[in-house]
Formats: C-alpha cells, structure tokens, sequence
C-alpha cells in the first residue's frame, strides 16, 4: 500500500441479515467465522480495524487491536455506518478502506490495489457496468463532515457522497489482474450464496469439516 498514508479498515456487519436467515458475520467458515476470515485478511493490509455492529448484536472473539464500535440508530444503511466508523477513527489515519462483513473470499492484495488507486482523490470506489461497489472502497477520513452532514439530510446512498466529492472510479476489469475471478466482490446474501462461496473455498459444509 501506499508508504504516505495512514489507511485503516471499516468493517459493517449491523446489517438484518433477514435474507440469509442468520447472522452473516458468524456463519462458519473453515476453521472461523466469516467476520473473523474478514478481519484477518484485512491485518494483512493495516492493523486498524474498526467493526461497525448493531447496538446488542453478537461478536465473536476478535483481535485486541479490533476497536469495535455500536450504530446509535439501526439499520440505517452504509453511508450511516461509514459516518460512525470514521468518528471512531478519524484522528489516526488518512483514509478508510470500507467493506461488509459477508465477503469471506476478499483478497488483501485487493484491497491494496484499491488504497494505491486514492492517490490524490477523495475517494477511490470500484465501478462494475455503471454500478458503484460503495463496500470495495477508500475513503479520505476528510470526508467525515461530509459524510455527517449527507446523514442528517436523511440521505443514505454512498453514491450521493460521490457526487459531491472528487471520486475515482476503479474498473473492474484492472481488478481482475489480482482477482480474476472477482472473488473479493461476492458476498452472500442468501443461503445459496453461503453454499457456493464455501465450494469455491473447497469447504465441504458449514461447519468447517
């Protein structure tokens, strides 16, 4: 990643979950849980690493350095969750790498071809056929009075706070020369989600046997 500056991670996992049926962020894994695989992938790029969780929601057990922070409100979408990670961690770094709980293929060299792509913008997102990936991107912690003030409109699509800021778009396919098969962008919504990520992941059922 880029040596000149200080990035950290956002990871939200406040979400319902309702499609899924259970808790996405603890849904076994191999040896873990989804949220820890997430959490260790993304130590592999900065050692700052605020999960954004519902005010009574369930963790499991996660690095010390992990600060984990509680939404005031639920359910109120990713731009809300960016807002309350950035104020837990706006005075140690410069820009935030933001993602779901639910992407237990994401690929560290991924992120760190997304935090290199910021340079001199405000944001760096990754852009799919005119479709913003607001969960596979960097954002300046810069932006944390922005982003507030877009929340207290009632506002709580990403894509809003791109319009107002300088914002690079990351194609897809220059992503593909890390992750060809974009592995890093599949989350899991439903349950037949969970059973194909854990066949590419060559983990033959739920519990990890």
């Amino acid at each position: 990643m880029s040596s000149n500056i200080r990035t950290g991670a956002i990871i939200l996992c406040g979400g319902k979950s309702s499609r899924m049926g259970r808790p996405k962020h603890l849904l076994p894994f191999g040896e873990e849980v989804v949220l820890q695989r997430v959490v260790e992938t993304l130590s592999n790029v900065t050692k700052k690493i605020v999960i954004v969780a519902a005010k009574d929601q369930e963790l499991p057990s996660l690095p010390e350095d992990c600060l984990i922070v509680r939404d005031e409100e639920e359910f109120q979408g990713p731009l809300y969750g960016l807002m309350i990670g950035m104020k837990a961690i706006v005075e140690t770094v410069d820009a935030v790498y933001l993602t779901g709980c639910d992407v237990p293929l994401l690929k560290s060299e991924f992120v760190q071809f997304i935090i290199q792509e910021l340079q001199d913008s405000d944001v760096a997102v990754t852009c799919e056929e005119g479709f913003f990936h607001p969960l596979a991107a960097i954002y300046r912690t810069s932006l944390s009075e922005t982003v507030a003030e877009l929340v207290a409109t009632g506002e709580r699509r990403p894509r809003a706070l791109f319009e107002k800021t300088q914002t690079k778009t990351i194609s897809v396919e220059d992503l593909r020369i890390i992750d060809p098969q974009l592995q890093s962008l599949r989350n899991m919504n439903r349950p037949d989600d969970y059973a194909e990520l854990l066949e590419i992941a060559g983990i033959s059922n739920s519990t990890g046997k």
